[in-house]
């Protein structure tokens, strides 16, 4: 046994000591030498003469106050020296006196390794360049995109915690194969397909919570502040919360519901008024009738709005999406084409706009015809909102040849155009048809 080890063992067989070695280890954890002012209130005549015996001092108040050098000094002139008291504190205690800011290195070297493990998991499942290892590498790093979410659950169980982020991360991982075909998930079939629980990601759920940190880092947004938010969210990633959320604005559309045309939406085309369509209200379509040989989508609400308000003659087919084709629109596309219909699509000019248009026109081909986002279209739209780089790689894969051009304008000026600088445009290409006067039968 050496010196410090024996001198640790006098100490812990005496309890006189107990409190004395206490605020030792606390100034030890904090400053990490021997400094400070040692304080005990409410002393026993036992505690004073013990500690007086060290310092060579006799103490007759209750409350004693001595340097902490004072006492390690005190030690160097007893039987013990010469002593470590570093390393008396640890045999004292039995284990490793590391400081404060020791302490906060080994708690980060430890977070660092278990962000490293699942980075590993995800890069095993679709390699370095994912959106979820990206989101995994700048949680850690910026400490943001649900890093506070996970710290929590990491400190109270780091395995649970892991599986926890590894089944997250799949589902970042899915979600990428989702955007790039176009399907749409029911939410409760995805959780069940991710995590073999239908309500693993639920909204409020800690599961759900951290997808939409991953989401809202894809698609570079602000984290939902409400359940319309996380609604609309959750349907521009293809993930469906249940069959009312996903919506389509109609005007001048005939619906054929399980065989009859529907009445209600005859009046609304007698009317020449718009109405919304759920994806449930359309589970039992069978065909469509829309009017006239063209149907014209947009992707923004106002602008639905304000060309049904300018428009010079009414008999037109306009539908609505709300940015990203929900499940709604994605049934009603076949049912007009296999009317006879052509579709024009115009969507804003940035890189979720373009690569919208891109698919329904690598989907159906020429039939689909880009509407007002070419080169020329997009100089007029331009705003000031920068694309940031991770939406500006979606410009990547695109093969129509007029979104491709436009593309290109895009990576350079790195801003979005918005259908909104373009009504005047749209409103001109509409009116410049000749109205259909066929009236539509009952």
């Amino acid at each position: 046994m050496n010196n410090n080890e024996a001198c640790a063992e006098y100490f812990r067989g005496n309890s006189a000591y107990r409190r004395c070695f206490s605020e030792f280890e606390k100034k030890w954890k904090t400053y990490g030498k021997v400094t400070g002012i040692i304080t005990l209130k409410n002393t026993s005549e036992e505690e004073r003469r013990a500690i007086g015996g060290i310092l060579g001092k006799t103490f007759y108040e209750n409350t004693i106050r001595f340097p902490f050098a004072e006492f390690e000094k005190g030690l160097q002139y007893t039987k013990f020296a010469p002593v470590d008291f570093e390393q008396v504190l640890e045999a004292y205690f039995g284990r490793k006196t590391l400081t404060t800011q020791e302490r906060q290195k080994e708690a980060e070297r430890g977070k660092a390794d278990f962000f490293e493990t699942v980075e590993s998991y995800l890069t095993e499942c679709k390699g370095p360049d994912s959106i979820a290892v990206s989101w995994l590498q700048d949680m850690f790093s910026q400490k943001k995109y649900g890093y506070q979410t996970v710290i929590r659950e990491y400190g109270r169980d780091r395995e649970k915690t892991e599986k926890l982020l590894k089944t997250v991360g799949k589902a970042i991982l899915l979600l990428e194969d989702i955007r790039e075909t176009e399907e749409e998930y029911p939410l409760a079939v995805f959780s069940a397909e991710v995590s073999g629980n239908p309500h693993y990601f639920d909204q409020g759920t800690t599961g759900g919570q951290l997808l939409v940190h991953g989401m809202c880092y894809a698609t570079e947004e602000d984290y939902p502040a409400n359940a319309h938010q996380w609604r609309e969210l959750l349907l521009s990633n293809g993930i469906v919360p249940d069959n009312i959320s996903s919506i389509v604005h109609i005007y001048g559309l005939r619906l054929q519901v399980d065989g009859d045309w529907h009445p209600a939406y005859d009046a609304f085309c007698r009317r020449q008024e718009p109405c919304a369509v759920t994806m449930e209200n359309l589970q039992e379509l069978t065909a469509v009738h829309p009017t006239g040989d063209r149907v014209y989508i947009v992707e923004n609400e106002m602008v639905f709005s304000y060309l049904l308000k300018h428009l010079e003659q009414r008999n037109v087919t306009l539908l609505c999406t709300s940015g990203q084709l929900r499940s709604a629109a994605v049934k009603l596309i076949p049912f007009l084409l296999n009317s006879g219909a052509d579709i024009y699509y115009s969507g804003d000019i940035d890189p979720d706009g373009i690569r919208i248009a891109d698919r329904l026109w690598r989907k159906y081909g020429d039939r689909i015809h880009v509407w007002r986002m070419s080169e020329e279209d997009y100089a007029k739209s331009l705003s000031e909102e920068e694309i940031g780089k991770i939406s500006m790689k979606k410009l990547d894969a695109v093969e129509n040849p007029v979104l491709r051009e436009t593309a290109r304008e895009v990576r350079k000026k790195k801003k979005a155009g918005y259908q909104e600088n373009i009504l005047k445009d749209l409103l001109e290409d509409m009116n410049r048809i000749k109205p259909d006067k066929t009236q539509l039968k009952k």
